[in-house]
């Protein structure tokens, strides 16, 4: 099984731009696609931004414009650019990866605090 590991998180006043990284560890053979979905205390947690193996990427809607998902199939990376950060930005922020038959991994979080 796969294991995800995010990092880059933080503190930062708006307007500034935090770089989030995930890293996968032990099998990460079959993952077709990974990304970041962020959740607040009392809300669902939501999709951030994902990409696939072939490059397709998908944005939230609020985010798109700000955030950009990259990777970097040769070390099974993904990054989250955060660009233009708000207060509403503020969450814990989770790996996810989507495995063989369509399971789903997910990595412990990182917290994301926008100051005002």
């Amino acid at each position: 099984q796969a294991q995800l590991l995010e990092s880059g998180g933080g503190l930062v006043q708006a307007g500034g731009s935090l770089r989030l990284s995930c890293a996968t560890s032990g099998s990460a053979s079959g993952i077709s696609a990974m990304g970041f979905h962020r959740q607040v205390p009392g809300k669902e947690r939501e999709l951030v931004a994902v990409i696939a193996v072939n490059g397709y990427t998908d944005y939230g809607n609020s985010v798109e414009g700000r955030f950009t998902i990259s990777q970097n199939r040769a070390r099974n990376t993904v990054y989250l650019q955060m660009n233009d950060l708000k207060p509403e930005d503020t969450g814990v922020y989770y790996c996810r990866a989507r495995g063989p038959g369509g399971y789903i991994y997910w990595g412990q979080g990182t917290q994301v605090t926008v100051s005002s």
